[in-house]
């Protein structure tokens, strides 16, 4: 089972996956660890990461990127009209009203959805960690900024699905670069200790989050986070821009901004000139050929002019510091340390924001670019039950409020209760009781939806269908649990009536759940609700327990219900019994994908995967033949000269010059069977004289090896014709059959040889190695087994073994204690064998 992290970023992606005992960043390839979030569509195929990013000066109304802030947002939707005039290819409206891209793809305008674009890169990106790893991939975990509401999130699932990934859980960027800084810590304080507070600043290409974390042994929780979506490391790419834009306006009279592919190219440029800017502060060039209207333009910058031009941008570091403190209700000196990771973090002047606020070094112990795919990966370890992982258990939270409305019996209309706090630990679950006599809709939406970066509050709305009132005509209680999942989205995940069954046949005596005394006018008794939290984990990752409360449908905190709950279900076990029915739920969730569209997107993208496969075989076929070509030609005027006549030299020249000129021209662009069938013409030609030059380089050793066996075995049978002791074991007869296939192996030999040295280099050869070296394992087979075969072993007689054993004396007796006749030297020798006896 594969465990892999991804950090789908707004310009780069990291892959990291667990393997040997570690994570481990892995590369594309092009052995780079970072992946363009960038795709490029073309007439017959579609590139993907760095070969797309290279294109994107080249193909400019094709080549998509920067789409991440488009998800799970309509085409009218603010942000969306604000991206769509920094982007050089257009968007376009869906059908369901989203916003997507219109490109052209196979000679054809084609729209696609955000979920078909980010699930083209994804795919990409499981590509890359199956190469990596070497086996299918499946499961991952994918992160997301901490500020994407529910359409967002449910945007980037969709997308995991296209691209035929289980995502296990969206994770918060902050949250997983907590968790890979966490993890391996061993000196963090016990349970029972005061948490270790850490302050985590991520401040990517597009989009800045900070967020708190208290860490104990074992453990993580995130106090609380703040955001700014609108800033990061492109608002200073654009400061720069706007500001050479307007320098060669005056200095060059030309308007960059009306030139698509001019901006892209100066884009590029101040990202690079941003970068150097962080490591010097002396004055560094700008320098670009051709540019616009064939002309080459130059500048300077430096770092404190930098620094002015981005004033505005840099006041924006510190007020979300400032928030995320007072949500955490902590003051500077309850940190431990400030991490910070993202690629604008390495902007000297964010540095010194930051510093200044905290008036504290900041800590870069974590990897500011692969951190949160780390995190990732270290998730999907924890999820996965293929590896053994410390135990830590994770807290996240809900970024926004959310608020539950429903409609009433009342004059008024309509009750509401928020259900999630801001900040509210994640993921949780609450059992929420109606009384009810008719089915009821329950709607979700975002409490505050000026803390929002999102034009709509809706959530969703869910209808608990088949809601009747009780045989006594009373009110049904309906159990409706709602939940904030591991992904961070709100759902109603169940609902059940409990159905009162009276033992004692008094309807009247039966318990009827009510709220506390606390009550305003125009209560019913029919929209009565009561919230019961439960502890909302999934495997390891644990939110904390928050007791049980009872709120009114204003949302006003009522009382414990502890002891009071407990006293009337005794009370309702007492009077009778109670059973639990499910509930269907009708879900209608704010720019949701059918199944059937999601359907044709994973269809969609099956479809193009395959064209991108069959291109490739196509180009592969086309460039073997394109590599014949110069190989063999190169080989013709060295290696082969020798072994082709004149003739046949210049009409193989003329056949290679040929399918050159074809191969750019007319087979420019052919169908893959044809570039097979061209490279087997050509090899017609051209094996006949590769068979040659092999036979020719190869037939000298396997000469020389057959020649050497038959010389040994002809050692053997002099030696034995010569009564040599170490092979008088051998069978006369055998011998004799293996001197005559000597003999006739030695005349075939010499033969194939002489008729072979008769023969021009150009001619085809008269035997061929491959002959050689099966008459070379037949002579093996044949004598190997008669010549080398073993002596038989001597069989010592019992009783002299015997004696000798016990002696522990020489086999043969000649030195033994019987025999020897010198007393001295006997006593000698029984010593001895004593000594080795005890041994």
């Amino acid at each position: 089972m594969s465990v892999v992290g991804i950090d789908l970023g707004f310009l780069n992606c990291y892959v990291a996956v667990a393997r040997s005992g570690g994570i481990e960043t892995i590369a594309n390839e092009y052995s780079d660890r970072c992946t363009p979030a960038c795709i490029s569509l073309g007439s017959r195929t579609r590139a993907i990461g760095n070969a797309a990013k290279s294109q994107i000066v080249t193909n400019v109304r094709n080549t998509i990127h920067g789409f991440k802030k488009l998800h799970g947002r309509s085409f009218d939707d603010p942000i969306v009209q604000t991206e769509r005039v920094r982007l050089p290819y257009e968007l376009q409206k869906m059908p369901n009203g989203s916003a997507g891209v219109k490109v052209r793809y196979l000679e054809e305008e084609r729209p696609f959805a955000i979920e078909q674009v980010t699930g083209m890169l994804l795919a990409k990106l499981k590509e890359t960690s199956e190469n990596a790893l070497k086996k299918p991939v499946a499961d991952c975990v994918i992160s997301i900024p901490s500020f994407f509401t529910d359409a967002e999130r449910r945007s980037v699932m969709a997308a995991a699905q296209v691209a035929g990934l289980n995502c296990l859980r969206l994770m918060n960027e902050t949250t997983a670069v907590a968790l890979a800084y966490g993890i391996y810590k061993q000196d963090l304080p016990s349970l029972d200790e005061k948490p270790r507070n850490v302050v985590f600043i991520d401040m990517g290409h597009s989009a800045y989050q900070v967020s708190v974390c208290a860490f104990n042994k074992g453990k993580l929780k995130v106090l609380a986070t703040t955001f700014d979506p609108y800033l990061g490391g492109r608002n200073f790419d654009e400061a720069l821009v706007d500001y050479f834009c307007d320098e060669f306006k005056t200095k060059y009279k030309i308007n960059v901004k009306e030139n698509s592919r001019a901006l892209l190219r100066l884009y590029q440029e101040c990202e690079k000139l941003k970068k150097l800017m962080s490591a010097n502060a002396s004055d560094l060039p700008l320098n670009i050929e051709c540019f616009m209207n064939d002309l080459d333009v130059s500048s300077k910058m430096n770092r404190a002019q930098f620094e002015q031009l981005c004033a505005s941008l840099l006041a924006r570091v510190e007020p979300p510091l400032k928030a995320v403190m007072d949500q955490a209700n902590l003051q500077r000196e309850d940190i431990n340390s400030i991490e910070i990771v993202g690629g604008a973090t390495r902007i000297p002047a964010v540095k010194e924001q930051v510093t200044r606020f905290f008036l504290k070094d900041i800590s870069t112990t974590l990897n500011a670019d692969e951190a949160v795919a780390r995190g990732c990966a270290l998730q999907c370890a924890i999820l996965s039950p293929a590896f053994k992982v410390r135990e830590f258990s994770i807290t996240d939270l809900v970024p926004y409020s959310v608020t539950l409305r429903w409609k009433t019996s009342f004059e008024e209309g309509t009750g509401e209760c928020e259900v999630f706090s801001k900040n509210h630990p994640a993921p949780f679950s609450k059992v929420i009781t109606f009384h009810k006599k008719e089915p009821f809709e329950l709607e979700a939406f975002y409490t505050n939806l000026h803390e929002v970066p999102y034009p709509d509050p809706r959530i969703g709305n869910f209808t608990i269908q088949n809601v009747f009132p009780q045989s006594d005509g009373d009110s049904s209680k309906v159990k409706v649990k709602v939940r904030i999942n591991i992904h961070g989205i709100f759902s109603v995940a169940s609902a059940s009536v409990v159905e009162k069954q009276n033992l004692e046949g008094d309807h009247n005596e039966a318990p009827m759940e009510t709220e506390a005394s606390s009550k305003t006018e125009n209560k019913d008794d029919a929209d009565k609700m009561q919230v019961d939290q439960e502890e909302g984990g999934h495997q390891k990752c644990h939110a904390e327990h928050t007791p049980e409360e009872e709120i009114d449908h204003t949302g006003a905190k009522t009382k414990s219900l502890s002891s009071d709950k407990q006293d009337r279900i005794n009370q309702t076990i007492k009077k009778g019994k109670v059973k639990s029915i499910d509930l269907p739920i009708q879900s209608s969730l704010y720019r949701q994908l059918t199944q059937d569209l999601l359907n044709s997107y994973i269809e969609n993208e099956g479809k193009m995967i395959m064209q991108d496969k069959l291109e490739k075989e196509r180009n592969d076929a086309k460039n073997a033949v394109e590599e014949y070509v110069y190989d063999f030609r190169d080989k013709l005027g060295s290696v082969y000269e020798k072994f082709i006549t004149p003739e046949d030299m210049n009409k193989l020249s003329t056949v290679l010059e040929d399918t050159e000129n074809w191969l750019y021209e007319e087979g420019e662009d052919q169908p893959k069977q044809v570039y097979v069938d061209k490279l087997q013409e050509l090899k017609k030609y051209g094996q006949p004289i590769q068979m040659k030059y092999v036979e020719h380089e190869e037939r000298p050793k396997a000469l020389n090896d057959l020649g050497k066996k038959i010389q040994l075995v002809l050692k053997v049978i002099e030696a034995h014709r010569n009564k040599d002791e170490r092979y008088e074991h051998l069978d006369h007869a055998e011998m004799e059959k293996v001197e005559q296939y000597i003999s006739e192996s030695m005349n075939w030999l010499n033969s194939k040889m002489n008729a072979q040295n008769k023969l021009s280099l150009t001619q085809d050869p008269v035997v061929k190695v491959s002959e050689i070296v099966a008459r070379s394992k037949e002579l093996d087979n044949f004598c190997n087994p008669i010549v080398y075969k073993p002596k038989p072993k001597v069989e010592v007689p019992e009783d002299k073994a015997k004696a000798n054993g016990e002696h522990n004396g020489p086999m043969d007796g000649q030195s033994g204690t019987e025999t020897n006749p010198d007393p001295a030297k006997g006593s000698s020798q029984h010593t001895e064998s004593g000594e080795m006896d005890v041994d």
